[in-house]
């Protein structure tokens, strides 16, 4: 018996070994704030205690962390403070679009209703084919599952796999999306500020290479 409990948290430790927190739970240091009108970090994310990081939801742009990713795993916990709305998880955002609101990124929905929807925004692009209806101004591949979102007030988990350009979204332990020959394949990663004010947690990244 102990050395199979011995084996399971070598195993356990092996699995979380190089993972890092992305948000150090005192303050925005290693993050940058893009938003229209211009405005703080202070204004539109906050610091709560036990590590919370609120957002005001406004005003309409991104949080983004200043190191570049590529090949990862990506562990993301948020919930709807209060009415739920619409809400994403930038994958690989270019850092020659910081100049607009919705820069060049994959887009991971956690809008309600929509949470595992992938949106190649402006010249973002995968290999797979779009539900959306052909020039629509929003393109989509939606989910593949059933919805698997919590109600709301609940913490929900979003895993993402990101290879070589290859893409998988699991959202509350139910696979919910895949893509391959994602454009761009690295670059940096944010949150979107859409008007509806939520919560993260527990936003780890572990290096896959």
């Amino acid at each position: 018996m102990k050395k199979l409990l011995s084996a399971a948290i070598l195993t356990l430790c092996a699995q979380s070994a190089g993972a890092v927190d992305l948000f150090n739970g005192r303050d925005f240091s290693g993050w940058t704030l893009q938003t229209t009108p211009a405005a703080e970090v202070g204004d539109a994310f906050r610091v709560l205690p036990g590590g919370v990081i609120a957002s005001a939801g406004a005003p309409s742009g991104f949080l983004a962390t200043t190191e570049n990713y590529r090949n990862y795993k990506l562990h993301v916990e948020w919930r709807w403070s209060g009415k739920p709305g619409n809400g994403g998880v930038l994958l690989h955002i270019t850092p020659g679009t910081f100049d607009r609101v919705w820069p060049v990124s994959l887009q991971v929905q956690t809008k309600n209703g929509n949470a595992g929807d992938l949106l190649p925004m402006a010249a973002a692009s995968f290999a797979e084919p779009l539900t959306s209806a052909p020039g629509a101004a929003t393109r989509i591949k939606a989910h593949t599952a059933a919805d698997s979102e919590k109600p709301v007030g609940e913490w929900n988990e979003c895993d993402i796999v990101s290879r070589d350009g290859t893409v998988e979204v699991t959202v509350n332990g139910v696979p919910q999306n895949r893509v391959t020959q994602v454009s761009p394949a690295s670059g940096r990663i944010g949150f979107q500020l859409e008007g509806t004010p939520y919560e993260l947690r527990n936003v780890t990244l572990t290096p896959l290479d």
